[in-house]
């Protein structure tokens, strides 16, 4: 590991030197349920990621996405996340299983601020709320039940900063392809060519399949 010149950080008091305090208003403004901006959040929001940590320390951070309104408020403390075909890794399923908490950071397209929820994630392979769950004619083979802890809103500074819904910034083309990460990185037996064909335009069909 390179540290060279590294100086690192080790209390908090000495991070609150370097940082600051929060005001009182940020500090409080943490809820244990939902508000109805937050029911309209979530009906509104496409995209999720869901962070989570194993017993160990191991953590995972992963993206999920759906139509609009994907996560099924149950009540003003529970939300339910379905599971969708994937790459069937399972790290952050995992990690709950030894650990259950769990937190989500949820996205509306163009917005700056974004919505949190901190809570305890239990996975569910069944119940009576799931044929509300299917999409496409996709039934999800389990799903993330989340009891609420914590929900609050998150400034827009970082995507002000990074100007993420400006088109004007985006530069797809400045990594590579991912036909060719996957020639790389992960799939190195197979053709370029086939691999291209794989990720093309037609990949989007089998989001359910």
């Amino acid at each position: 590991m390179w540290a060279d010149g590294l100086v690192e950080v080790t209390a908090e008091a000495e991070l609150r030197e370097l940082l600051g305090s929060p005001t009182p208003r940020d500090a409080g403004k943490v809820r244990r349920s939902l508000h109805e901006h937050d029911r309209q959040w979530l009906a509104a929001s496409p995209f999720c990621v869901i962070s989570t940590a194993a017993a160990d320390g191991t953590c995972d951070a992963s993206p999920k996405g759906d139509p609009a309104g994907f996560t099924l408020v149950l009540d003003d403390t529970t939300i339910v996340v379905p599971e969708r075909p994937g790459n069937r890794r399972t790290d952050g399923f995992r990690n709950v299983l030894s650990n259950p908490h769990v937190g989500l950071l949820y996205v509306i397209p163009g917005r700056g601020d974004t919505l949190r929820v901190n809570g305890r994630a239990r996975i569910v392979r069944d119940a009576p709320f799931f044929d509300r769950l299917v999409v496409n004619g996709h039934r999800p083979p389990v799903a993330l039940l989340v009891e609420i802890e914590e929900v609050f809103y998150h400034c827009s500074k970082s995507f002000l900063r990074s100007a993420l819904w400006k088109p004007e910034s985006w530069e797809p083309q400045a990594a590579p392809s991912r036909a060719r990460i996957a020639k790389s990185l992960e799939r190195p037996d197979e053709a370029l060519e086939d691999l291209e064909q794989y990720y093309g335009p037609r990949y989007g069909d089998r989001l359910y399949g």
